[in-house]
């Protein structure tokens, strides 16, 4: 597909997914009305509700702190997120690594569709962030010079890539040396000679989410020209994780409702409830990995 016909694809999948976001003004102040508070304190991740939410941006903020190269004391990230959609993650993880003692200098969200990168920047505005950008691009082909970021994430958009072995050659390029990639896999990685069910197509779409093989994933880090660091097999968690965000979603049903809408509610559980039973059958195998730049 070419690359005007993934931007369609991705941007009618996530306005058919999440529609409320796209009235961000009106959605905030339904949160609000939930929550009682007003922020990023107060989105409880609905404004990042891939499989793995919050918590996955949390193991992410952890491995970047932990892994990010060494240089001068009190020098700023300069951070960028491939696959950034609405720039909740990224928004969440400028905050996570903060509170980290991690100061981020820059961070860029880089999306393919427009109309994400729109919801984000009006987003970013409303909380009166300076310090994050918007660049509408391909994730294999970002306008931005090689070797000045610090650390490039993925926080679970490796499926929603047609070519991820471009993706992560991409990020490479942009890293300095001894920079670090972090991915969160969430529902990209097949086990050797498995499919996953046709349930889960229905929530997943061809031409829309696009998986790799695991062994075939980690060839494409070396042909990179990137170290792996650390290959986590975080399948159990991910499975406990994703089953007590159905459990939520269940008793909160009518406020995710007032929130999202009832059709979007259906279709969020339904993409849990489906990638979790992946994860149970290993077909599907969540994954973290930390990177690299050799």
């Amino acid at each position: 597909m070419s690359g005007g016909g993934q931007t369609a694809a991705q941007g009618e999948y996530h306005r058919e997914l999440f529609p409320a976001w796209h009235d961000w003004e009106t959605t905030v102040g339904r949160i609000a009305d939930f929550t009682g508070q007003t922020g990023p304190s107060g989105l409880l991740g609905l404004d990042q509700m891939g499989h793995f939410g919050p918590h996955g941006c949390d193991r992410v903020a952890e491995a970047v702190a932990a892994h990010r190269p060494a240089g001068p004391a009190g020098q700023p990230l300069r951070l960028v997120e491939l696959g950034s959609g609405f720039g909740g993650a990224l928004r969440y993880l400028v905050d996570a690594l903060t509170a980290r003692g991690v100061v981020v200098g820059e961070a860029v969200g880089v999306d393919l569709v427009p109309e994400h990168c729109e919801v984000s920047a009006r987003i970013t505005a409303s909380q009166g962030r300076s310090n994050v950008t918007e660049v509408c691009a391909s994730a294999a082909a970002v306008p931005l010079p090689d070797g000045e970021v610090d650390a490039v994430v993925v926080t679970g958009s490796m499926p929603h890539f047609p070519d991820p072995a471009a993706v992560l050659r991409e990020a490479a390029r942009l890293l300095a040396e001894g920079g670090v990639l972090v991915v969160t896999e969430e529902v990209s990685l097949c086990a050797t000679g498995e499919a996953p069910a046709p349930a889960f197509r229905r929530f997943h779409p061809e031409g829309v989410f696009f998986l790799t093989d695991i062994d075939e994933r980690r060839t494409q880090f070396t042909a990179a020209g990137l170290d792996l660091v650390a290959d986590v097999d975080v399948s159990a968690w991910a499975a406990q994780l994703v089953a007590e965000r159905l459990r939520a979603l269940r008793l909160f049903r009518g406020s995710v409702d007032s929130i999202l809408g009832a059709d979007s509610a259906d279709r969020v559980g339904g993409t849990l409830d489906s990638a979790l039973a992946e994860y149970r059958a290993e077909r599907l195998l969540p994954r973290l990995f930390v990177a690299r730049k050799a």
